[in-house]
């Protein structure tokens, strides 16, 4: 990538896809990022651009680079496909550019052993947000490929009704109208997702689920 791309890529701003670091001092909130673009659709990290669109670049980016490196060896589970490429500045700084494509081993983890600490990431616009246990079903699911078989009862027809008169629904709503155990409500739900009957919108504070369209 040469200056010219990488500032239109910056003109573009912050968005699924695209994520702005200035400083790669806490590698934590990178390692989230990656591990959020390997869990949705793939997209790129540049280090070195601020919030507010200014590219400065990073002064010791052999350092940074190396760290990161290690960081991602280290904490990303299962490993994560990513490459990293520097953009340099009139000034002698670089960009570091992180592009990491969709992945086909999701569901992938911050993966921390000595602090007990295992989480997984997704990307909701332009946030990376921890992974409901509902999408990590789904994404275990889409992964295994496997023939999903369901049968249509009493809690599915109620599910439907619901549906037909409302937009979206919760997995606690769910099992409240329903009158089931949160966990039955939970599998229904990510089942109707894997046999593309209903469709997830993952939030940071809770999942939506509605009818898929088309």
């Amino acid at each position: 990538m040469d200056y010219r791309a990488l500032k239109e890529l910056v003109r573009q701003g912050e968005g699924t896809h695209l994520e702005f670091k200035l400083k790669s001092n806490h590698p934590e909130r990178i390692i989230r990022e990656i591990v959020a673009f390997a869990n949705t659709e793939g997209g790129k990290l540049l280090i070195g651009i601020g919030d507010d669109k200014s590219i400065q670049g990073l002064k010791h980016v052999d350092e940074d680079e190396y760290l990161l490196e290690r960081a991602i060896e280290r904490y990303c589970t299962p490993t994560i496909t990513y490459s990293m490429e520097r953009v340099l500045l009139a000034n002698e700084r670089e960009v570091l550019v992180i592009t990491v494509p969709e992945s086909e081993r999701k569901p992938h983890y911050v993966d921390d052993p000595l602090n007990d600490f295992r989480r997984a990431y997704i990307r909701v616009d332009d946030k990376a947000v921890q992974a409901s246990k509902e999408v990590r079903e789904i994404m275990k699911g889409e992964t295994a490929e496997r023939a999903v078989r369901f049968t249509y009862g009493d809690k599915e027809q109620t599910l439907m009704q619901h549906l037909d008169r409302n937009q979206s629904i919760t997995v606690d709503l769910f099992a409240n109208i329903a009158n089931i155990p949160r966990k039955m409500a939970s599998r229904t739900l990510v089942l109707l997702v894997l046999a593309n009957v209903l469709e997830i919108h993952p939030h940071e504070t809770v999942d939506r689920f509605t009818t898929r369209m088309g």
